[in-house]
């Protein structure tokens, strides 16, 4: 029997909010009206960001920067769940699959719990597995208590199919 090993990554992303009063705001998968936008090189989603941290560390293959940073004019303006889609398929490219990945957006806005399972949706469809959203605030400290941006913290799990042969591999559950 082929032991299969499974491995994590953590990822974490900060945006600071824009002064441009036509950014929208756009966070786990999802545009928020009447939010103020995020600045960055892309849609600034720090929770589709951190994800694709957590999914290139796990897997041993670099980081946001390296796939997608701003040296990368292709990516500008590119939405978090392109980015999250992509950074899945190198993943797997690479010879492994997504067992889940869990993140959590830090900040006083957006209230994630709101849109929490349309916010879980598109995350878990741009990446192919289940991605499960939390929120939380930081009880007024640091940039996101005091309303200055937006963070998130991801973790991900992933697993071996490249060396694992399927008529004698134990049977992966989700």
């Amino acid at each position: 029997m082929t032991m299969v090993i499974p491995r994590t990554g953590i990822g974490v992303d900060v945006h600071a909010y824009s002064e441009d009063p036509t950014r929208e705001l756009w966070v786990a998968g999802l545009k928020w009206p009447g939010e103020r936008g995020l600045e960055g090189h892309s849609d600034s989603d720090v929770a589709a960001h951190a994800c694709c941290d957590a999914l290139f560390s796990a897997a041993g293959i670099g980081d946001l920067g390296q796939h997608f940073g701003v040296d990368r004019p292709e990516f500008a303006g590119a939405s978090g769940a392109a980015l999250l889609a992509e950074a899945a398929r190198q993943v797997r490219a690479a010879g492994f699959e997504i067992g889940n990945i869990s993140v959590q957006v830090l900040g006083n806005r957006p209230k994630i719990g709101t849109r929490r399972n349309d916010a879980q949706r598109a995350l878990s469809e741009a990446a192919g597995a289940e991605v499960s959203v939390s929120g939380t605030t930081t009880d007024g400290l640091g940039l996101t208590g005091r309303g200055e941006g937006v963070a998130a913290i991801a973790n991900a799990l992933v697993y071996s199919v490249a060396r694992a042969d399927a008529s004698t591999a134990a049977p992966m559950h989700r």
